[in-house]
């Protein structure tokens, strides 16, 4: 780990910026969004809300489901049009003049806070680490430190009590959980009156949205979890109804017990699909998986001319992430969101016609119980792994 204070260059790159021409045409694998989302009783509800354009957007019934949804109080609620909305509102209203960012990460953190005159400093984590988070690397005097769990781009969900640890009087912790609905359970998650965000010194904020697994990157939606007294301080900042009506709408219904069990068996079968695409991937030599625990919709891939990759794929109709505008990262660096298996295939055999080199003869998992059954193998073992980061985060806290 370093800590390094730089310029914002590049921060403002997203992964709509690699389909947002020609995305019609290409298999999108740059954008963290699920595929074949919004579903269908989803849209069907933001088109019957269509009926109350004509009133002004009343926010207390979506609080109220947010709130339940995760043991809270609504007045631990602020709704947002989309996390980057709570990030700016963050930036510019709280008082703050040490702010830290943990990269690699989601980048409109750091330039909202740049944005708003401040001069961040960032703790990079390295793959030599598995990108994993030691508390002690944060600078001691950080009054804000903001961290993405599970983290984009590199896939990897730091246990909760690693998390905890950064707090301290004086200090606002803010964790970006943006992609906590496609882990099963939402382990790890500050969200809830069982985390141990409760009893922690200074203050923390939780980040949510309902971009990725609902498909609402149109609709801006997201929201913000802390202590009244901070919903209430940014609250004063954003302008009269910052949300739409048919946004609330969505944030109503999509937590509700059954929109939770829906994206509970999502996040299981992202999970069994991203094994199948790691295990396809090792099929290929030079083009490797990041040397971390991948816990998310997408992973992180390295390959030493992946700018030529990036563009060879393009041709033969995939788009990717570039990754070197994230902090930390570099040229080899690719992040490919996770689909279903037939698009993974369809990925292989692109990266054979664009010369990739194979490690060993072809043998394309079948769509069985064997395949089945090594896919959950590999899960189980990346569950295990995480297992032992997250004994190894309590014990470090316990000793603390």
């Amino acid at each position: 780990m370093a800590t390094e204070t730089t310029g914002s260059g590049g921060l403002r790159h997203h992964g709509d910026a690699e389909v947002r021409d020609d995305g019609a045409a290409l298999v999108d694998l740059a954008v963290n969004v699920r595929t074949g989302t919004p579903p269908r009783w989803l849209r069907e509800r933001l088109a019957a809300s269509l009926e109350s354009l004509a009133a002004y957007p009343d926010d207390r019934a979506a609080r109220r489901a947010v709130a339940r949804r995760h043991g809270l109080e609504p007045d631990r609620v602020l709704l947002t049009a989309g996390a980057a909305e709570a990030f700016v509102l963050l930036a510019r209203g709280l008082d703050v003049s040490r702010p830290v960012v943990v990269h690699p990460q989601f980048t409109e953190p750091e330039a909202a806070l740049r944005d708003a005159g401040h001069r961040v400093r960032r703790v990079l984590l390295t793959e030599a680490d598995g990108f994993r988070l030691d508390p002690a690397s944060v600078p001691a005097d950080a009054d804000l430190v903001v961290v993405g769990n599970p983290t984009n781009p590199t896939s990897v969900l730091h246990p909760a009590a690693t998390l905890a640890a950064l707090a301290a009087p004086g200090r606002t912790v803010v964790v970006d959980e943006a992609f906590m609905d496609t882990v099963p359970g939402e382990t790890e998650s500050l969200a809830s009156p069982a985390s141990p965000a409760g009893g922690l010194p200074g203050r923390v904020v939780v980040l949510r949205s309902l971009t990725k697994t609902w498909g609402l990157a149109g609709l801006r939606i997201g929201y913000l979890l802390s202590d009244p007294d901070t919903v209430s301080l940014l609250a004063a900042r954003q302008p009269l109804w910052p949300v739409s009506s048919p946004a609330l709408v969505a944030a109503e219904v999509c937590s509700t017990p059954a929109a939770l069990a829906e994206a509970e068996e999502v996040a299981h079968r992202t999970a069994a699909d991203r094994a199948y695409l790691l295990a396809r991937l090792a099929e290929f030599d030079g083009l490797r998986p990041a040397r971390a625990v991948a816990a998310s919709s997408f992973v992180l891939v390295r390959h030493p001319a992946a700018a030529t990759l990036r563009e060879r794929l393009r041709e033969l109709g995939f788009a990717v992430r570039r990754g070197d505008t994230f902090p930390g990262l570099g040229p080899p660096w690719l992040r490919l969101a996770v689909r279903d298996r037939e698009t993974t295939d369809a990925l292989v055999d692109a990266l054979t016609r664009a010369g990739v080199p194979r490690a060993v003869p072809r043998q394309a998992p079948s769509v069985g119980a064997a395949s089945v059954g090594a896919a959950a193998t590999s899960g189980e073992q990346q569950a295990a792994a995480h297992h032992e980061q997250r004994e190894t985060a309590a014990q470090q806290v316990r000793g603390a």
